[in-house]
């Protein structure tokens, strides 16, 4: 009776025997990558029963004889047959293509099919290779659907594993696995801190950042929060004149109650600031103005949107927050949209928060989601009225250089000139002074001051001096005492000036036009007002390059110029003309 031979280990022996590589019988057919001798299952041409057995599985379903069939739709024929081969594994590279959209197992060949299986086996070991796009769907397709996952949270961990891994190859798979995490976490509700990057969920979170810093003064924005915030006192209305003001030779004239507290609450302000300068298409951080003068422009924006806050809730439908962000909707939605997908069950009733300001419900299988449409990235709203506070707080300051005059609503321009004025004027009254005492000048005046003495003595007192006596050039009134530490009082702002009387200003020198932007900025600038492909130099992001030019032509245009839409960075209509000019120039 003969040993049982294990045909792996034989074959093994046989590729590696020298003298039979060497052979002239397998001289024409030997190849690097191939093994010289294979089993039954690695041959291209054998098809295992497992398959045929998927294949098998009939699209038309029969039902009780009383009862007619029914055709299986793709998605269901697909979670069949994936049910079928869950734990199939397969030993035959394949490295064709395949290619296919909304690919499933009957849109591949049977060399495809166990090509297949034998990648995905590796896939499931850890090691994901390259391999056409449409195999990665079919794996992604399989996992949504509950095939090869322990439980929700083990598919969904796969799921961004293999997502993480598979980019290197297709980058262009990010658009589709965002959206269906998107989803996998809602329909399986899981953890939301689980889309902590989720670019929808970003975006929600930056709205409800902006609400809460502005809930305080738009009362109406707790309610969309929901949220316990505390109303600040500006808020509240202000009917009745709460100041008079006089100065400059003017009768004394009542005005309106400030939109913030003077003096200011700089930690209030600068939160407003910022939620202003993070969400608006205009950045108010990057002006030259703010640069010399940070607390003008910080106070005078944010006391002009909180303005606006009571405006648009007055005035408009609704309120500033929501016009420029886009308004609160419940629409119905389809979960997994654009991949294969079918549920064997139908889900049960539910409803998920993601957040505050993004719900989603679930009623017979159907959903539904609640959440702000239209508002996404940087508001051009915002842009307007933050560029308008800065043209015109320079007009009132005179600071050079002063931005190109761009119109703006005269109800907007109304209430900005009204926040200057009341800022300035409250600073021209009540802002501290500071006085500089020039101790250099002490000598002389103690001079001056010994000199008058002497002249005013009588006789007798001189007499005095020359006996002896106390005198003026002696007496310890007189003698020089040691210099005094410098004294500070309050000064306003008038005398805080040049020694001609003239405000200081700051220095601006004039750059040619052609010298603000180097050759790889003007190559860059330049594709993107001709339409074509933009590319950035070696080891500079386009992020941080973009932010370089638009820091640049910034004074010249007092405006952002390249801002980033849907498909990439883009130049604002509105200068490219002006940029033409100045690469030209």
């Amino acid at each position: 009776m003969t040993a049982d031979i294990d045909i792996h280990e034989l074959i093994a022996r046989l590729n590696a025997n020298e003298r039979l590589r060497q052979s002239s019988h397998f001289s024409k057919s030997v190849y690097k990558d191939e093994p010289i001798v294979r089993t039954g299952r690695q041959m291209a041409s054998y098809l295992p029963d497992r398959y045929r057995q998927m294949r098998g599985i009939s699209r038309w379903q029969e039902r009780s004889p009383e009862s007619r069939g029914r055709w299986l739709s793709e998605a269901e024929l697909f979670y069949r047959q994936a049910r079928f081969m869950e734990d199939f594994e397969d030993d035959c590279p394949y490295h064709g293509s395949f290619t296919s959209y909304y690919p499933t197992y009957n849109d591949m060949s049977d060399r495809q099919l166990r090509g297949y299986f034998t990648w995905r086996a590796a896939v499931r070991r850890g090691e994901v290779a390259e391999a056409p796009k449409s195999f990665a769907y079919v794996y992604l397709y399989e996992l949504i659907n509950g095939i090869g996952a322990e439980n929700p949270l083990d598919g969904y961990h796969k799921i961004r594993s293999f997502w993480e891994n598979f980019r290197a190859f297709a980058p262009d798979i990010d658009r589709n696995v965002r959206a269906w995490l998107h989803d996998y976490v809602i329909y399986h509700a899981l953890d939301p801190e689980l889309l902590s990057d989720d670019p929808v969920r970003k975006l929600d979170l930056e709205l409800i950042a902006i609400a809460r810093a502005f809930a305080p003064f738009d009362p109406a924005l707790i309610d969309w929060l929901g949220e316990d915030v505390p109303l600040a006192d500006a808020a509240l209305p202000q009917k009745a004149a709460s100041s008079t003001v006089t100065g400059g030779g003017k009768s004394a004239r009542r005005t309106q109650a400030p939109a913030l507290p003077l003096p200011p609450d700089e930690t209030t302000e600068q939160r407003l600031f910022e939620a202003i300068d993070l969400h608006s298409s205009y950045r108010l951080s990057a002006s030259s103005l703010f640069h010399e003068h940070p607390d003008d422009l910080r106070h005078v924006a944010s006391a002009v949107f909180v303005r606006m806050l009571a405006y648009y809730r007055k005035n408009r439908t609704h309120g500033l927050v929501e016009s420029s962000f886009g308004e609160e909707a419940e629409m119905g939605y389809t979960m997994f949209g654009s991949a294969v997908f079918f549920e064997e069950h139908p889900h049960a009733d539910a409803e998920y928060e993601l957040d505050p300001i993004h719900r989603y419900r679930c009623r017979r299988g159907l959903w539904t989601c609640r959440r702000i449409y239209g508002g996404q990235g940087r508001s051009k709203a915002w842009g307007k009225i933050a560029r308008a506070c800065d043209f015109r707080l320079r007009e009132a300051l005179s600071f050079e250089p002063q931005l190109k005059d761009a119109k703006c609503p005269k109800y907007l321009a109304k209430i900005i000139d009204r926040e200057i004025e009341t800022w300035l004027t409250w600073k021209e009254t009540s802002a501290p002074r500071v006085i500089d005492i020039d101790l250099s000048k002490l000598s002389g005046i103690r001079s001056a001051a010994a000199e008058t003495r002497e002249a005013l003595l009588i006789d007798e007192e001189r007499e005095e001096g020359a006996a002896g006596s106390p005198s003026a050039s002696s007496s310890p009134a007189l003698r020089e005492a040691p210099l005094a530490p410098p004294v500070r009082a309050e000064l306003a702002e008038e005398e805080l000036a040049s020694p001609s009387g003239a405000p200081t200003q700051p220095t601006m020198v004039q750059t040619p036009s052609g010298g603000l932007l180097t050759p790889e900025e003007v190559a860059y600038v330049t594709a993107l007002l001709d339409g074509r492909a933009a590319t950035t130099p070696d080891g500079i992001s386009e992020d941080l390059l973009v932010d370089t030019i638009n820091e640049k032509l910034f004074d010249l245009l007092g405006d952002t110029a390249i801002e980033f839409g849907v498909t990439g960075p883009c130049i604002i209509d509105d200068y490219r003309d002006d940029i033409r000019e100045l690469i030209a120039s």
